[in-house]
């Protein structure tokens, strides 16, 4: 059971105040016996009232005097337990974060207890553990994006040369071959800013109802001269409406952004089946393909950004790394969820995109 901090350092309160008293009864017994026994003693030897009266005062004194001392003693000493029990860790925590402020992001707290400063304790290190990967991804991050820059840059640094030292003919394909490492460019930096704009604070969804089966249809229509170049079967049937709250524009770039990863990654003459599912409150998307498939230790990775499960793969067989962590941002916006399922390496695998019908997502509607 969790104890809370604010009864603990009352219940302290508490007993330091009850002690006082026990303590101030206890003393104040003690010394008034002890006095009226003085007295009774000495009024057997001829003593009067001016005695008792003197018995009474110095009761009264010696009380309050031993009460006062006894009283400081224990708030002194029960007070400086407390603080360094108390500060201990909040101390620790101070210098745990100011190492963190250094740099030194694998600095941990350890914190006994289950009180708010314990959980404090916990909050801290999920903290650095969370600073931790984002410095990781970041680093990550950008020598894949220097990766993935320097490849088309490399070729068309060599084309260029070899065409300024008269090394090829500037024939039309030469120049074709520039163009495309251009485009690799210009959809890459296209990615980069789709999911910097998506992550942003201003990131705002235009929703409306929407019948999924037509937006899916258009997806189709759009990715079929590619399912054909590449000689994939490509099957969808069409049924009945299926109106949801999304932002149309941005579910077709989700539908197109998966037929696509399908299409890479489904060698020649294989097969890709889409379909929509009704259910309660949500509508299924699935998609499922006969191609490599993935690996199951590369499953819960692969909606990363610039993950590849196949390190040797290209950008031309493995495309940027970014489709799935765009396709998975967008449909986290619309309040969705979305993952994948495959046996393994060559069964193929299976993504599916569950799409509430009502708005239920926290992003607020751009008017």
């Amino acid at each position: 059971m969790k104890r809370r901090l604010d009864l603990r350092l009352a219940a302290i309160i508490i007993s330091i105040t009850t002690g006082i008293l026990i303590m101030f009864t206890g003393i104040s017994i003690l010394t008034n016996h002890y006095h009226i026994a003085m007295y009774q003693q000495q009024t057997a030897e001829g003593h009067g009232i001016d005695q008792l009266n003197y018995h009474l005062e110095q009761a009264q004194m010696q009380s309050i005097i031993l009460t006062c001392i006894l009283s400081i003693a224990l708030a002194t000493v029960t007070g400086i337990y407390v603080a360094r029990r108390i500060s201990a860790p909040l101390v620790q925590m101070k210098q745990a974060a100011e190492r963190m402020t250094r740099g030194d992001l694998a600095t941990r707290i350890h914190v006994d207890g289950e009180d708010e400063l314990a959980g404090l304790g916990g909050s801290l290190n999920e903290l650095a553990l969370q600073l931790q990967k984002q410095e990781q991804l970041r680093r990550s991050m950008t020598q894949d994006i220097a990766h993935e820059l320097r490849t088309p840059l490399t070729t068309l640094k060599s084309h260029t040369r070899a065409l300024e030292d008269g090394i090829w003919e500037p024939t039309a394909e030469r120049f074709r071959t520039c163009l495309h490492e251009i485009d690799r460019l210009i959809d890459l930096v296209t990615e980069l800013e789709d999911l910097h704009d998506m992550e942003s604070p201003e990131f705002r969804l235009c929703l409306a109802r929407q019948d999924m089966s037509k937006l899916m249809e258009r997806a189709v229509l759009l990715v079929k001269p590619m399912y054909l170049e590449k000689q994939v079967k490509l099957k969808y049937t069409s049924g009945p409406p299926m109106p949801a709250m999304v932002d149309a524009d941005r579910i077709h770039q989700v539908l197109v952004n998966m037929l696509s990863n399908a299409l890479r990654h489904t060698p020649m003459g294989g097969r890709v089946r889409a379909e929509l599912i009704a259910e309660n409150k949500h509508v299924l998307v699935r998609i499922e393909d006969n191609g490599q498939g993935i690996n199951p230790d590369d499953l819960p990775f692969i909606f990363e950004r610039f993950y590849r499960g196949d390190k040797s793969r290209n950008r031309n067989s493995g495309g940027s790394g970014m489709g799935l962590a765009i396709v998975k941002r967008l449909v986290t916006a619309h309040g969705g969820q979305v993952w994948a399922e495959s046996r393994g390496a060559n069964h193929g695998s299976c993504f599916f995109i569950r799409l509430p019908i009502e708005r239920t997502g926290t992003v607020p509607i751009q008017t």
